[in-house]
C-alpha cells in the first residue's frame, strides 16, 4: 500500500478470522489535512472560479466554436479542483463522522467551496440561453466542443425549468444550510446510533448485520434492539423528511416541475415512461417472485408466517460460516478474470493501493460505496466487511462501480458521470460474473441450495425492495404536498408498501413500521432507488446476451462503460440488440429472477 493509512493498523483489522483488512490511503487526493497542497489547490480555484467568470459571463453566445472549446475545458478544469478537494474531505468525514475535526473540515469547505463556485452560477444559466441555431452550429464546427454536446444537451433539457439568476445564485448559496445542512445531520445521528442486543453494544452497521445471523433468536433481538433504537429517535427522522420532502417541493413549484420526481428523470437522462414500464413491469410480478419465493422460505424453516427478521435469515441447512478478506478478494478476482483478464487487471489496484476501506470502526458511514473523486485520481471503495456470503457480492458490486469509474474516466470530468439508470450496470454484473463462478464450482446440493437462495434474495432486495421504496417516496412526497407529516403518517405508507411488496407470508412485528429511518437515498438522493431494479433489470437482459453467445461481447461491454456519460443508454444497448423502452425489456430481467426460483423448487423434488 502507497503511503499511510488513515486507520492505525490496529484499526484496519477487525478480527483474525477475517484476515488484516485494508485502509484507505487519501495521499493520492492529498498528503494531509493541513497540506501545502490543500491549501494551494483552494487559492487556485478561487483564481481561477473568478477569473473564469471576469471572462466568460455575458458572452458565450458570441464565442466562436474554438472559443467554446477552450470555455469548456477552463470549466472542466475548475470542476476537478473543487472535486479533489470536497472528494478528500468528504472520504475522511465518512471514515468518522462522529470526530468532531473531520466534521468541521468537511463543514468548512463546503461552505468555502460554495462561496468559491458562487460566480459559476452564471455558465449554466447564460448557456441555456444561447439561441438553438447559435448552439447547434458551434457544437457542429470540426474545431469545436462537439463531444462534449452530450453534457450541454443534458443541461438544456433543464431549460424549460430555470430560474432567473439572481433566484439560481440565492439556491447556490443556500444550499450549504439547506439539504447538505440535513443531509450531515441524518449521517451523524445514524453514525451515532447504538443498540444494546443482550450484553453487547452496537452500531448500526453490525446490528442489520444481525439479521443475517443463523440463529433466529439473535435475528429477533437484533430487529427488536433496531425497532426500539429507531422508536426512539423517529420524531427527528420524521423531521428530516418532512423538512427535506418540503424545500423539494418549493424548489419544484418555482422551477414549475410537473412531478417531484421530474428533476431525477431529467438528470438520469431517462423518460419518465420508462421508468414507469419499469415500476410496473416489478409491482405486477411480486406474486411471481417475492410472494412465490418468501412461501418457499417460510417452508424451509419450518414456519407458519415469516418475521421480518427472517427475511434475509440464511437457510438452516446453509453452512455458518466466515469469510476471511484474502478468500473473498480471489473469489471476486478470479471470477472477473473468467470473464475477461482485463476486467481483473482493472480490479487490483483496488487491493494493491489503499482504495478500499474495509473495516467496520467506530463512527464509519455504514453501507457501502465506490466513491469516483476525480478522473484525474482514482475511485475509492468503503465497505463495512463483516465475512459475511453477501459481503462477498457487496465486494464484487463496488468493484463493478470502481472499474466503470476507471473506465469511464477516459472521457474528461464532464462525460465521465453516468446516470443513474447505467451507473449499476458494471456493479450488478460483477456481482452476477461471481456468483455464476461460485455457483459453477459448487457440486454439493446443499451448498447450491443456499447459494441460489442467497442470489434470489439479493436480487428481491435489488428489484422488488427498491421499487418499493421509490412507490414509498411517491407516497411520501404526495402526502408531505397535502401538509406536515406525524411520524405516524410515515410510518403508514412505509407499512403500506411493505406489505404489498413482500407479500402474505409475512408477519410485521411492532416497531417495524419505523425501518424506513435509516435508509439514506431517501435523505441524499430522492427518487435514486430505482436505478437499482433498473441496473439489475439491464444487467440480466445483457448477462442473458453473454450467456447467448453474443460475437465481441467483452469488448461492446468495456466499450459502454468507457463511454460513461457520453451516450443515451438507448445508443449504449444497441449493439447488444435491447432496448429499454420497451415495455418486453423488463420482463426478460424479471424472468430470470423467476428461473432461479424454478430451479429452487427443482430442488425440492
Amino acid at each position: 500500500m502507497a503511503g499511510q493509512p488513515t486507520f492505525d493498523a490496529a484499526d484496519a483489522a477487525s478480527g483474525s478470522d477475517l484476515g488484516t483488512l485494508p485502509a484507505w490511503d487519501l495521499t493520492d487526493l492529498y498528503p494531509a489535512p493541513d497540506s501545502a497542497e490543500l491549501t494551494a489547490d483552494i487559492a487556485t480555484l478561487e483564481t481561477e472560479a473568478r477569473d473564469f467568470a471576469a471572462r466568460y459571463q455575458g458572452k458565450l453566445a458570441g464565442l466562436t466554436a474554438p472559443e467554446m472549446l477552450a470555455c469548456i475545458e477552463a470549466y472542466q478544469r475548475i470542476d476537478i479542483t473543487a472535486g479533489r478537494i470536497m472528494s478528500y474531505a468528504g472520504l475522511r468525514y465518512y471514515q468518522n463522522t462522529v470526530d468532531a475535526a473531520r466534521a468541521k473540515m468537511m463543514g468548512d469547505l463546503q461552505g468555502r467551496i460554495t462561496d468559491i463556485t458562487t460566480p459559476l452560477v452564471f455558465f449554466s444559466l447564460e448557456f441555456n440561453r444561447i439561441p438553438d441555431e447559435t448552439y447547434e452550429a458551434v457544437f457542429a464546427a470540426a474545431d469545436g466542443p462537439a463531444r462534449y454536446k452530450p453534457v450541454f444537451d443534458r443541461m438544456r433539457a433543464m431549460r424549460p425549468y430555470q430560474l432567473s439568476d439572481e433566484l439560481e445564485q440565492f439556491l447556490h448559496d443556500a444550499s450549504v444550510v439547506g439539504a447538505a445542512a440535513w443531509n450531515r445531520l441524518f449521517d451523524e445521528t445514524t453514525a451515532a446510533l447504538e443498540f444494546q442486543v443482550g450484553a453487547e453494544t452496537l452500531g448500526l452497521e453490525a446490528t442489520l448485520n444481525l439479521l443475517t445471523d443463523h440463529d433466529r433468536a439473535r435475528r429477533e433481538a437484533g430487529a427488536r434492539a433496531l425497532a426500539e433504537v429507531f422508536g426512539r429517535h423517529v420524531k427527528l427522522f420524521a423531521r428530516i423528511h418532512n423538512t427535506l420532502a418540503k424545500e423539494k417541493a418549493i424548489e419544484d413549484k418555482w422551477r414549475k416541475m410537473p412531478t417531484p420526481q421530474t428533476g431525477r428523470h431529467l438528470s438520469n437522462h431517462v423518460e419518465p415512461e420508462v421508468v414507469e414500464a419499469l415500476r410496473n413491469a416489478v409491482t405486477a410480478a411480486y406474486p411471481r417472485l417475492s410472494h412465490r419465493y418468501y412461501a418457499l422460505k417460510a417452508r424451509w424453516l419450518g414456519l407458519d408466517k415469516l418475521q421480518v427478521w427472517d427475511r434475509n435469515a440464511p437457510l438452516p441447512t446453509a453452512p455458518a460460516r466466515t469469510i476471511g478478506w484474502d478468500e473473498a478478494r480471489q473469489t471476486v478476482l478470479d471470477a472477473y478474470a473468467g470473464f475477461s483478464p482485463r476486467l481483473a487487471e482493472l480490479t487490483v489496484p483496488f487491493f494493491e493501493r489503499g482504495w478500499i476501506d474495509a473495516a467496520v470502526t467506530p463512527g464509519k458511514a455504514p453501507g457501502a460505496f465506490a466513491h469516483p473523486t476525480v478522473t484525474t485520481v482514482h475511485p475509492y471503495v468503503l465497505l463495512n466487511y463483516l465475512g459475511k456470503p453477501r459481503d462477498v457480492m457487496t465486494l464484487a458490486h463496488e468493484l463493478g462501480h470502481g472499474v466503470h469509474q476507471r473506465l469511464a474516466a477516459g472521457q474528461g470530468e464532464l462525460l465521465a458521470s453516468t446516470p443513474l439508470t447505467l451507473a449499476e450496470t458494471a456493479s450488478v454484473f460483477g456481482e452476477m460474473l461471481t456468483f455464476r463462478a461460485l455457483l459453477a464450482r459448487t457440486t454439493d446440493p446443499v451448498e447450491k441450495k443456499a447459494l441460489l437462495a442467497g442470489k434470489v434474495e439479493d436480487m428481491i432486495n435489488t428489484v422488488v425492495r427498491q421499487i418499493a421504496f421509490y412507490d414509498f417516496e411517491c407516497k411520501l412526497h404526495a402526502a408531505r404536498a397535502e401538509g406536515e407529516l406525524t411520524p405516524d403518517d410515515i410510518n403508514a405508507l412505509w407499512m403500506s408498501v411493505q406489505a404489498e411488496s413482500l407479500g402474505p407470508v409475512f408477519e410485521f412485528m411492532p416497531g417495524y413500521e419505523t425501518f424506513w429511518t435509516y435508509v439514506p437515498h431517501f435523505v441524499h438522493s430522492p427518487f435514486y432507488v430505482y436505478a437499482y431494479a433498473f441496473g439489475d433489470g439491464l444487467v440480466n437482459a445483457l448477462y442473458a446476451t453473454y450467456e447467448g453467445g453474443l460475437p465481441d461481447f467483452q469488448q461492446k461491454y468495456f466499450d459502454l462503460l468507457a463511454a460513461g456519460g457520453s451516450k443515451h443508454h438507448k445508443e449504449l444497448l444497441a449493439p447488444f440488440g435491447l432496448d429499454a423502452s420497451d415495455p418486453k425489456f423488463w420482463d426478460k430481467g424479471l424472468s430470470m429472477i423467476e428461473g432461479f426460483i424454478d430451479e429452487l423448487e427443482a430442488l425440492e423434488a
